[in-house]
């Protein structure tokens, strides 16, 4: 790699510190970062001390422009929940947060920086028809900035084991162009390499670790039952997410929706799990269905929904001579845990042991170690990895009666735990971060927001010019 001249960046939206690690090591200095988060930026100072204390600020809106160091690159992944599939999607009218890219547009109009580098959620791009793009694209152009096609990348696209889809902006100020190059940028290549196995950054020695609850244990043991049971009969597993709160179930749902029907319609038909529908009140017929099937307020459910019912009744005729058996274990469980995803495509050997598995408000999610699962670390949904062996010093110490209770015995517990912080911290390229004072939960959620260090030096070494 070729050194250019050292450039100066501003870091805003800072979060743990994706943009600085990268450019940093690209031999980059920055001058200023902002964090709205208190216990982030105390984070970011312990972990970037050469930044002075005083370009440390939190609330972006609050800050003076001129306040603002002058500099190169300008980076921010801005925030995300506006624009995410999994919040409320309100783009610029998200108040407060929405309309935080009119202020990166304030600061690169006053300073006129070099570079511009954002990051965002994989959705921004198609958000409201693909107008919010229009607009992002439309003012930067504005402020006399080359602004290439956005590009969505994920990590696994160039080895690094995480599927992590997020779109990528750059843009270039046009004084600084060459008028005769007619690309001046283009987004890297991806490599496709073969070898994205999330193995390769597990740490099997690792003690600062989660083991898992025994609930957890008993369900992933339960479900595995249900996997050996397929596989002895010569079932396939099925490729459509098993409910089996719908298993003996028969109320009606194809032409109106449950909520919409009276108690009358309701009355005497099965429920969830096949639990006859009965009570003094409609609200009490409907508390005997699945959570879904309760709280769709719509006159009929969506296509997707009445497809995989069916195929989950068909499933339970097809093999209700051991599901009868097998339901109950599961009960009394919540709703998502009663449901299984088996995303594996191309492998059905049926073996949880050997899997990533995330508990998700939409069921057991199953992915193959070559598949490692963005990085959405929060409550459960951190990956569990059930074929590490733990640590002596790491093995939870439970009575027989205790596992009995579960259906567990001492050889069950000496597997299984949660992608630990270090490791999730290696999959986001952030492996030499100190996490000082946060608790494990709470640097699960800074990474799981952070920006992907690996992939921004991918990208930024294209964008400032160093050779590869």
């Amino acid at each position: 790699m070729t050194k250019k001249k050292p450039y100066t960046f501003i870091d805003l939206f800072a979060g743990l510190g994706g943009f600085h690690l990268a450019l940093q090591q690209l031999g980059c200095k920055c001058v200023f970062a902002s964090e709205l988060k208190e216990d982030l930026r105390k984070l970011y100072q312990l972990n970037f001390p050469e930044l002075d204390e005083k370009y440390l600020k939190g609330d972006i809106t609050m800050v003076d422009v001129n306040d603002i160091p002058s500099h190169d690159i300008l980076c921010g992944g801005f925030p995300c929940q506006p624009f995410s599939q999994a919040g409320k999607r309100l783009g610029f009218q998200d108040e407060g947060r929405g309309d935080l890219f009119f202020k990166i547009c304030e600061i690169i109009q006053h300073h006129r920086p070099r570079y511009i580098f954002l990051e965002n959620v994989s959705n921004l791009k198609g958000h409201d028809n693909g107008d919010t793009w229009r607009v992002i694209k439309r003012e930067l152009e504005k402020l006399d900035y080359y602004i290439p096609e956005p590009e969505i990348l994920s990590p696994h696209q160039f080895g690094i084991p995480q599927h992590r889809r997020r779109i990528y902006i750059v843009g270039l100020r046009k004084d600084l162009i060459d008028s005769k190059e007619p690309k001046p940028f283009e987004f890297p290549n991806e490599k496709k390499e073969k070898n994205c196995d999330i193995t390769t950054i597990i740490d099997s020695s690792d003690t600062d670790i989660q083991p898992l609850a025994l609930k957890t244990l008993q369900q992933l043991k339960v479900w595995q039952k249900f996997l050996t049971e397929l596989k002895k009969r010569n079932r396939a597993i099925p490729r459509f997410p098993i409910w089996a709160m719908e298993f003996d179930a028969d109320y009606d749902y194809e032409d109106i929706a449950p909520f919409k029907q009276t108690k009358k319609q309701l009355k005497g038909h099965k429920g969830k799990l096949g639990w006859e529908i009965n009570g003094p009140s409609k609200e009490d017929c409907l508390r005997q269905l699945p959570i879904y099937a309760q709280t769709d307020t719509a006159d009929k459910f969506p296509e997707w929904k009445i497809r995989y019912i069916r195929q989950n009744r068909e499933f339970w005729a097809e093999n209700s001579d051991w599901l009868c058996t097998w339901i109950e274990y599961i009960k009394d469980w919540d709703n998502s845990h009663q449901k299984l995803e088996w995303n594996c495509r191309g492998n059905n050997d049926g073996d949880l042991k050997h899997k990533i598995i995330q508990f998700r408000a939409s069921g057991i999610r199953v992915k193959l170690p070559t598949f490692s699962p963005a990085l959405n670390l929060v409550g459960t949904q951190v990956p569990i990895l059930p074929w590490i062996e733990l640590p002596k010093e790491c093995i939870p110490t439970y009575s027989d009666e205790e596992l009995e209770q579960y259906g567990l015995t001492q050889d069950d517990i000496r597997f299984g735990r949660y992608l630990s912080t270090k490791e999730a911290a290696a999959l986001q390229g952030m492996g030499k971060l100190k996490f000082g004072h946060l608790s494990r939960t709470r640097i699960y959620e800074a990474l799981g927001n952070a920006v992907n260090v690996d992939i921004v030096t991918i990208i930024a070494k294209k964008l400032l010019g160093y050779e590869q």
